[in-house]
């Protein structure tokens, strides 16, 4: 399923979750009250709740104030905030006083040196198959 669509499904669950019918003039009424900047037309709104587009970031967050949901489990769903939660947990509770002080250095270095350093440390983490996927490849060289 695409992006827009799923983002459609979560809009409508978080509408009837809100107490909200999930049709097009209830959001564009209650939308319109609340936010900011130019009204949004009734074809836009009915765009969101079919699939078909996703609203940029200041009515994502006047949504998500309505509907009473965190903007970023409205945009991208559960599944990713979990993630980036386990995530940030894993570095809060995995990295002490020298990994930071490590991290602070490397970031104070030029970034030709922080590149070789980078591959220098991805290969020591392939070598103990702690690499992550695709760390190292030439897709990730580009990015660097």
């Amino acid at each position: 399923m695409n992006q827009k669509l799923e983002f459609a499904q979560r809009l409508r669950a978080a509408m009837e979750a809100a107490g909200l019918q999930p049709r097009p003039a209830v959001l564009l009424n209650v939308f319109n009250a609340h936010y900011w900047g130019r009204s949004v037309s009734f074809q836009a709104v009915s765009r969101w709740l079919r699939g078909e587009a996703i609203p940029e970031q200041d009515k994502l967050q006047t949504l998500a104030e309505i509907l009473k949901i965190e903007p970023e489990v409205l945009r991208f769903g559960e599944a990713v905030r979990n993630a980036v939660q386990q995530h940030k947990k894993r570095w809060d509770e995995g990295v002490g006083y020298l990994e930071r002080e490590t991290f602070d250095a490397f970031l104070q270095l030029p970034a030709a040196q922080r590149k070789l350093i980078r591959e220098v440390i991805l290969t020591f983490a392939k070598v103990h198959g702690g690499a992550p996927d695709g760390a190292g490849t030439d897709a990730t060289k580009a990015t660097s």
